[in-house]
């Protein structure tokens, strides 16, 4: 991993708390350490095979079972939602959480919070359409997070390609860079993994599937006055940029009433809640 994501200077615009964001890794977190863990029941081999999504059968037909997750993997397809919340291990659970901490909070409030579930979602379920493409016979059960993620970063770079993002350079080195830097570069590395494969055991094709899904869908399911490839968010800096301060009268000798400013537009109060650290 080239980048590390920590923080994001970029405010939310149209709601409060990204819900949906916080729902998602809830879910995530939750199963993880409650059913694959180990820590309180070690289900993490039965849950892939029953639930991951194998290629080989992409319509599940399990055999007649009573145990609920294999009831559950003979619905045709489900298993292209169930893969999105299950990892590996730690690391494969952590990487995928930063990223939709940083990043997802921003595209749910640019799209709303219903839509944003929906196109979640289908970046997951393309991303392993895209995989099964591209290994249509591998019996491998595909699980993770990462294509529907891949997805949110797509959108994530379309709508604010500008944003300032402070990431851990190869994990170790802080630094701040424009969010086209950080989730270009992503692209490229999963790009030259495809080619190179150097990495066997992610699955590269899940990753631009998401990340082409997103690309396209976040410009149907958007806001109608959210625009794309914005420039700078409205952090203090661009709000004081755009200030303007009214012309005011001097004061008459003698006279004791305060002159009245001349407006030549809607005077605007602007709240802004920055970080200590921003400038």
């Amino acid at each position: 991993m080239v980048f590390l994501p920590v923080y994001d200077y970029n405010q939310l615009r149209y709601i409060k708390r990204p819900y949906v964001t916080w729902g998602l890794m809830a879910a995530n977190i939750l199963i993880y350490f409650l059913f694959q863990s180990g820590l309180v029941w070690n289900f993490d081999e039965y849950l892939n095979r029953n639930l991951g999504f194998m290629p080989a059968s992409i319509l599940a037909n399990s055999g007649s079972s009573t145990d609920v997750p294999a009831i559950i993997a003979q619905v045709p397809g489900i298993k292209l939602f169930t893969y999105m919340f299950l990892h590996g291990d730690l690391g494969h659970l952590f990487g995928n959480m930063i990223f939709l901490w940083v990043f997802g909070d921003n595209v749910e409030d640019a799209l709303g919070r219903f839509r944003y579930f929906l196109f979640y979602v289908a970046c997951g379920v393309a991303a392993g359409l895209v995989h099964f493409l591209a290994q249509s016979s591998s019996t491998t059960p595909l699980i993770g997070a990462s294509g529907a993620i891949s997805g949110l970063l797509a959108a994530y770079l379309v709508l604010f390609p500008r944003a300032k993002v402070w990431v851990l350079f190869f994990t170790r080195i802080p630094i701040k860079l424009r969010a086209y830097w950080v989730l270009g570069i992503y692209l490229l590395f999963n790009l030259a993994q495809v080619f190179f494969r150097s990495m066997d055991n992610v699955a590269w094709w899940a990753h631009i599937g998401g990340f082409g899904a997103g690309l396209i869908l976040v410009i149907l399911m958007r806001r109608q006055e959210v625009g794309l490839f914005k420039g700078e968010p409205d952090t203090v800096a661009a709000v004081a940029d755009a200030a303007t301060v009214s012309p005011v009268e001097p004061v008459a000798e003698g006279t004791t009433e305060a002159p009245v400013p001349q407006i030549d537009a809607p005077t605007v109060v602007v709240r802004v809640d920055r970080p200590k650290d921003q400038p």
